[in-house]
């Protein structure tokens, strides 16, 4: 699109209007949920006699719609903008716009509803000029028209489908977006990434409603090399055709033709088009589209439209399987980073780990427990900045250097913080952390003394069994990385019979613009009511009713709950079970 600029980002709307931008002639513009103009093409500008800058962030109702007379048009009286309210595609040749000139344009316009991937209403709005003399007929504008909403079509299923990552979300989409509009039935075959093919969706629409026929999806025969069946030649990444039952009632040349002979006297299809899903560099499945109710069939038209449908389909597919298997290499690398904690007799050690929402199962987010070789315990919580693999990488070389200084040496936690501070900057790659790093003796009492070091990281939080609650707030020092040769502290406390202890990442806590007193405080109260709550359950809940719905961070956490003699809190029956960091 050659588009004047605008002074703002591009947005879905200028995505969708350099789209659509190929065709000539044709002005395009674009409002948000407000009704606002947020796009215009180059021939939109055009026929308008309009800059972007007069145009863009106007009302478009107010600013352009007139009545035939030039008088401002009631939005009751407007047909697009009853269209805009509805939500819903229409078209029509009844409007006139203001041109810059202080003129009048009628035009014929349509209306296609847009949603963008963040969930915002918006509306695409094509127009031309209403012809004049011997072109100004009907057929000629519906057949424009026809073309433009066709085009309109098209845009819709780029922007809705590339909302989603999810191939099982994005098939469910698809459906949506052909069925009623083009057709009865849609039918979605993937193949799988062991190559196996799966009927994945069937969708019917009757009734005014659409219907999941979960009866006719499920595993197929495998696809036959030569077969020149309609589905085989589509899921082997031929081009686009068209199909009827009398293409299944002849001898069966497979297994998978005998299921779509199947498919047609199930459904009662008398028309179809198949069109393969290609990816970018294999072939993803087939789309199948059927009329049963309606009587006129497809036609070559039609098998234009779905293969420029199927093909963005395909590529938006390709993207969300590309980034399926990244996310299972993550959360693989994830679950190999997390470690196994410590068997300590009458000790409870839980943790919990949550990736950010936003990222591939994998973050910066880190805990440890293990044994020291004097019989103490190592405790860490850290946060290497970001949430992805290379904020996991990084996080994996401040561990392991970490646990190495903590190994080697019997000496304060503030000294080991020290140590690893010292060489944080020339042999890890991550640019900043924060951790607290503690060490658990058993004193001769039978009790536990808990000394730590706190760089930079939230405090962690220490709950009595009575529901009384205190933030370790000493030995606390700054972030790892700072390049400044501080001296450090440690902090020393006797843990209580029963008591627990939480350690956490500020992803438990933190929301963007909110005082991080807020976050301690709903921590502090929620953990003082479940500190007689298994462990497990502890940390589930604790999880589930702390952590901001809004955050978009990960969370680690790691609780200890110190050995005491008096019966823990409800049953354990009574609790979920326990569960891993996954």
């Amino acid at each position: 699109m050659d588009a004047e600029p605008t002074g703002h980002a591009p947005t879905p709307a200028a995505r969708l209007l350099r789209l659509m931008a190929e065709t000539a002639g044709v002005g395009m513009y674009a409002v948000d949920d407000r009704g606002r103009i947020a796009e215009v093409n180059q021939r939109g500008r055009q026929l308008l006699a309009r800059s972007a800058e007069d145009l863009v962030g106007q009302d478009a109702h107010e600013f352009l719609h007139r009545d035939s007379h030039g008088g401002h048009l009631p939005p009751s009286q407007c047909a697009m903008m009853r269209a805009y309210l509805a939500g819903r595609a229409a078209q029509g040749d009844a409007v006139w716009l203001e041109r810059g000139d202080g003129t009048l344009l009628h035009v014929a316009w349509l209306v296609a509803p847009y949603t963008t991937a963040d969930g915002s209403f918006g509306a695409f709005v094509v127009f031309h000029e209403a012809a004049t003399g011997v072109r100004n007929t009907a057929a000629v504008d519906a057949s424009v028209l026809a073309e433009l909403d066709r085009l309109a079509l098209l845009a819709e299923t780029t922007t809705t489908l590339t909302s989603t990552l999810e191939i099982d979300e994005g098939v469910q989409l698809l459906a949506r977006l052909l069925v009623p509009r083009l057709a009865d039935w849609a039918v979605v075959d993937l193949i799988t990434e062991s190559g196996e093919v799966r009927r994945d969706t069937v969708v019917h629409h009757i009734d005014g409603a659409r219907h999941r026929r979960h009866d006719l999806e499920g595993p197929m025969p495998p696809v036959p090399e030569g077969s020149p069946m309609p589905l085989s030649r589509a899921l082997r990444g031929a081009a686009a055709s068209l199909a009827g039952p009398g293409h299944y009632q002849g001898p069966p040349d497979s297994g998978i033709a005998v299921a779509q002979r199947e498919l047609f006297d199930a459904t009662g299809m008398h028309s179809a088009a198949i069109a393969p899903i290609r990816g970018a560099h294999e072939v993803l499945g087939a789309l199948t589209i059927g009329r049963s109710e309606r009587p006129d069939a497809f036609g070559p038209d039609d098998l234009t439209l779905l293969e420029d449908i199927s093909r963005r389909a395909g590529l938006t597919f390709s993207n969300s399987r590309l980034y399926q298997r990244q996310r299972a290499v993550a959360e693989t690398m994830q679950r190999h980073l997390l470690p196994q904690l410590p068997h300590v007799p009458g000790m409870g050690m839980v943790a919990r780990y949550r990736p950010a929402p936003d990222a591939s199962q994998v973050g910066g987010d880190w805990y440890d427990a293990f044994l020291l070789p004097d019989g103490s315990i190592a405790l860490v919580i850290g946060d290497v900045a970001g949430h992805d693999l290379d904020a996991a990488a990084g996080m994996a070389q401040v561990r392991n250097m970490l646990r190495a200084f903590a190994w080697d040496h019997r000496e304060p936690p503030s000294l080991v913080v020290r140590r690893l501070d010292q060489a944080f900057l020339n042999i890890t790659d991550a640019a900043m952390a924060t951790m607290v790093f503690a060490r658990l003796e058993a004193a001769d009492d039978g009790g536990w003394n808990l000394t730590w070091a706190n760089a930079g990281h939230p405090p962690p939080l220490l709950v009595t069994r009575d529901g009384r609650t205190r933030f370790l707030d000493d030995g606390h020092g700054v972030l790892l990385g700072s390049d400044l040769d501080l001296h450090r502290t440690d902090g020393n406390v006797r843990l209580p019979p029963d008591s627990t202890l939480v350690l956490y990442t500020d992803g438990l806590i933190e929301v963007p613009r909110q005082a991080i007193d807020i976050g301690l405080d709903h921590l502090r109260r929620h953990a003082a009511a479940l500190c007689r709550r298994r462990l497990s359950t502890f940390c589930d809940l604790l999880l589930d009713r702390v952590r901001p719905p809004e955050s978009t961070d990960d969370v680690a956490i790691l609780a200890l709950r110190a050995p005491g003699g008096a019966p823990q809190g409800p049953p354990a029956a009574a609790d979920a079970p326990d569960r891993s960091p996954f």
